[in-house]
């Protein structure tokens, strides 16, 4: 198979794989618009972050653990290979447990964290949605992290199947318990987690029908092993987390220049980031098993060939993602804003034809950082996903929601993906010299 097509099969499958996972927040989003209103969507937006942090774990397990697994099985050490995904899993479940006391224990702390006002319908609506999303971790956790280990042992196909799976369900779940049994937030969430537990149910059958190449073994929980599980995948874990606290952050802000109805317009935009952020994951964990393999078996020249492939496709799509968003804002907007709200509506057009500038830098980062983290030199990777996540927005959107107001705060994401995006190709520029 030549470079173009495995690239094709690969990033094609994994873009629908995470599209789907990211439809299902929309599919939330959608029928709380219609069931809940704005206030709702306002919740939503408060609660989402949790979402991020419990995604951006697996992601650092599942893409740190199966890096990790394809560079040793390339090099025909099945045996280390093998401990790689049993300490994974053991992270796993140490993470998940984590997870779950917090949402039985600290659930109302945690969402007054996220911005949500102590007492108010909105907190009441974000705390409930929280909590259920952190006792069904587990099970989440579960299967991003799998997901991860199956696409990587060759079965890009059957991993696409399995997300595919958890959106359907999840949008067809929506529909029952918030418009048809009005269960409103908890109906919300309680769509989500069942979703994930038919995904897993899906994943069993890769193990039943012995089509996996991985398996657990005993060994002892190696903490050098562990490092490097979470120094490979640190910058998927920054990335997603990065995401949620920036919604904290961009939430109070907004919050404060345009209440709960700006909250909610920031909440539509953030919520189609998602999608497109999704797309770019997805060429981006589409190459990781490829550079990988090509890079344990020492053939850079194919490793450079497949990210020049990745980086022509983000720009092509990201073209085509902002002339849709330009043109058709209104429209887009109109969907998630089922009271016709002139303020939500206004807010929500402007804010994309903004933020959605920073779409091709921001895809332009995750695939760099992704290309660094698969020929195991996580650095540069991690200096990315830090200045993106952290360094650069958060000091920006003070300074430019100061000087600009709400214009200022949607401007800092394209602002933000340039600098950072600069940075990368100095970084890139370095590595290949040396």
């Amino acid at each position: 198979m030549s470079h173009l097509k495995e690239f094709a099969k690969y990033t094609s499958l994994n873009i629908i794989a995470m599209v789907s996972v990211s439809c299902y927040i929309l599919a939330d989003t959608f029928f709380i618009s219609l069931g809940l209103g704005s206030y709702g969507l306002a919740a939503l937006n408060f609660a989402i972050p949790i979402w991020g942090i419990i995604f951006g774990c697996s992601l650092m397990l599942g893409i740190g653990g199966a890096t990790k697994y394809t560079i040793l099985h390339s090099q025909n050490d099945i045996a280390g290979a093998n401990r790689v995904f049993t300490n994974t899993v053991a992270l796993m479940f140490g993470f998940a447990m984590v997870f779950v006391l917090s949402g039985i224990f600290f659930a109302g702390r945690i969402t007054t964290v996220f911005g949500a006002a102590p007492g108010s319908d909105v907190f009441l609506m974000s705390k409930t949605y929280l909590q259920i999303l952190l006792v069904f971790s587990p099970i989440m956790m579960a299967n991003s992290v799998l997901v991860c280990f199956v696409r990587n042992d060759g079965a890009p196909k059957f991993a696409m199947i399995v997300m595919a799976v958890i959106s359907f369900v999840n949008i067809g779940l929506d529909y029952v318990f918030i418009i048809h049994q009005e269960m409103g937030m908890f109906g919300a969430a309680l769509a989500t987690g069942l979703a994930n537990v038919t995904g897993l149910l899906v994943l069993s059958t890769y193990f039943i029908r012995r089509r996996n190449g991985f398996k657990l073994i005993r060994c002892k929980i190696s903490k050098i092993l562990s490092f490097e599980i979470f120094t490979i995948g640190l910058p998927s874990f920054i990335t997603e987390v990065s995401v949620s606290v920036v919604m904290v952050v961009f939430n109070v802000i907004i919050w404060g220049l345009s209440g709960n109805i700006g909250v909610a317009a920031y909440g539509v935009i953030a919520n189609i980031l998602i999608v497109i952020i999704a797309i770019y994951n997805g060429i981006a964990q589409g190459i990781q098993p490829l550079i990988s393999k090509y890079y344990g078996n020492g053939n850079m020249v194919a490793t450079k060939q497949i990210l020049s492939y990745a980086l022509a496709l983000v720009l092509g799509i990201s073209a085509a993602v902002y002339v849709v968003v330009f043109f058709g804002a209104g429209q887009i907007a109109s969907i998630f804003n089922s009271e016709q709200n002139e303020v939500l509506q206004s807010l929500a057009v402007s804010g994309m034809r903004i933020y959605f500038v920073g779409v091709v830098f921001a895809g332009l980062n995750i695939v760099i950082s992704m290309y660094f983290t698969s020929v195991n030199n996580p650095r540069p990777a991690h200096i990315i996903s830090i200045l993106r996540g952290f360094v650069v927005i958060l000091p920006l959107v003070f300074l430019l929601s100061t000087l600009g107001g709400i214009t200022g705060v949607w401007s800092t994401f394209p602002v933000t993906e340039l600098i950072v995006c600069g940075v990368g190709y100095i970084l890139y520029k370095k590595y290949r010299r040396n």
